[in-house]
């Protein structure tokens, strides 16, 4: 297999990591880079100079964790299914939560390297700051594993809890990786697409409260520190989506003239946003597109299929954040309410991994919130200047996966949920089913004032390494 020069770095790092007698070590690379390609030559190489037995991986998504099986299959030359004969499996993170002792003598008895991608969804130092995930990994292969390989390509947690078998720098509890590679230098060396970040505004923006008072704002930034409006009346105004929309099609109209395969992804904030938006493009705009979200059965079966079709979009509510491998997406309207600097890179990296056509333009579409506005001007910055806060969570921290509707139970509390992973209930835009209760409340709120959008969209596009934009 031919490797990547931070690939082949990396793996010649985390080596020496090894026979130095280190048993955990982390790697930061931006998201496309090709970090299971790395890992299952990490798994070989162990193999191969008979330093393990097995290799376990696990992931947040049954669509991920498909995709690392073909991965370590094709490298390993063997079955890797789990089976009686096989080297190793690939899990999703929910897994953890039902295996039994037996199978944790795995790891008792045998050589086993335990991979984990996008391990920031895995939280804890201790047993008291761990969230569900994060604890079965303290109790069970932290200290039985022979090897542990850790990837991601955002290494902090929204919540700021610490990420479980990492290690933090005092006093600023900065994140310490084994081996960092970045953004800027993945477009520099042609790993990754060079992204363009299109933020869109209005000039005029018109506020009547419940007393019929009107106020005009010039621009986001001052309607939401003016007035009661939130973000997401922004993202559901039918306007200001028809705006998105139109320059997003025209966007990929351009592309899909040199490469006809070319696709868009829409992040919408709910199902009912995310059908309101498909139908828009299917009966406006005349595009091919169709919708996934955690409600069907088979979420990871329809995210295949269109990944080798060619319909011009997908429609996604929290299935294709991170991690799942679409090179013909590069096009993305972010039009979620999460506002976190975590989301917004894991949704930019879905447009950012190379493939062989011939136009390589990266574009992302979303609004000039004062949040996202500052994730984009610091896209440059591997690991935000975030400290980490080390506290107790009790049981407010939990991490689900996004393949079916799961209960967790611990120390006698139930919270049930279907899919998706957020890290705590009280962060900011949480990755939360936004079911009818929840939308009624925040509606209730937005009726207190109304908005209308009476002047010209504006877009500035933000510059990025070095774009000629």
């Amino acid at each position: 297999m031919h490797l990547r020069q931070w690939q082949l770095e990396c793996l010649n790092r985390a080596l020496e990591h090894y026979n130095a007698k280190h048993r955990h070590f982390l790697c930061l690379a931006t998201p496309g880079a090709g970090k299971t390609i790395m890992a299952a030559e990490v798994a070989a190489q162990l193999l191969e100079q008979d330093l393990v037995d097995f290799v376990l991986c696990f992931s947040p998504s049954v669509n991920i964790s498909q995709g690392i099986k073909h991965t370590f299959l094709k490298r390993l030359g063997c079955r890797f299914d789990g089976v009686i004969g096989a080297v190793g499996c690939s899990y999703t993170y929910q897994s953890l939560l039902s295996f039994k002792d037996d199978f944790w003598l795995l790891l008792k008895q045998n050589r086993v390297l335990v991979v984990f991608d996008e391990i920031h969804h895995c939280a804890g130092s201790t047993l008291e700051d761990a969230n569900a995930w994060g604890e079965e990994i303290l109790l069970n292969i932290q200290n039985q594993a022979e090897y542990t390989l850790a990837l991601t390509g955002t290494p902090w947690r929204s919540d700021q809890a610490p990420i479980v078998l990492s290690r933090y720098i005092d006093p600023e509890k900065q994140i310490q990786c084994d081996y960092v590679y970045g953004l800027r230098q993945a477009v520099a060396d042609g790993v990754c697409r060079n992204p363009k970040i299109v933020l869109i505004d209005n000039a005029k923006l018109s506020v009547t409260n419940e007393g019929n008072q009107t106020k005009i704002f010039n621009c986001l930034d001052e309607l939401f520190k003016g007035s009661s409006i939130q973000y997401q009346a922004v993202i559901k105004n039918s306007e200001a989506i028809r705006h998105v929309l139109t320059l997003a099609t025209r966007r990929l109209q351009s592309i899909k003239q040199h490469n006809p395969n070319a696709a868009g992804l829409i992040v919408a904030s709910s199902l009912e946003h995310a059908a309101y938006i498909l139908n828009i493009l299917k009966t406006e705009y005349a595009q091919t597109a169709e919708i996934v979200t955690y409600k069907e059965d088979q979420p990871s079966n329809k995210i295949n299929e269109f990944r080798s079709s060619n319909i011009n979009w997908i429609v996604s509510v929290g299935m294709i954040s991170e991690g799942t491998d679409i090179p013909r997406l590069q096009v993305c309207c972010h039009l979620s309410r999460v506002k976190t600097e975590l989301y917004f890179r894991q949704v930019l990296g879905r447009v950012l991994r190379i493939n062989k056509t011939k136009n390589q333009d990266a574009w992302l579409y979303t609004f000039a919130e004062p949040k996202l506005v500052e994730f984009a001007n610091r896209l440059a910055e591997e690991i935000p200047d975030v400290p980490v806060v080390f506290r107790e969570f009790g049981d407010s921290v939990f991490s689900i996966d996004e393949s079916k509707a799961e209960t967790i139970k611990r120390d006698n509390f139930t919270l049930e949920r279907n899919t998706f992973s957020f890290d705590s209930p009280q962060m900011e835009g949480s990755k939360q089913s936004f079911s009818t209760s929840l939308q009624n409340q925040k509606d209730s709120r937005d009726k207190c004032s109304s908005l209308e959008m009476l002047g010209g969209f504006r877009e500035k596009v933000v510059s990025t390494f070095n774009s000629p934009f």
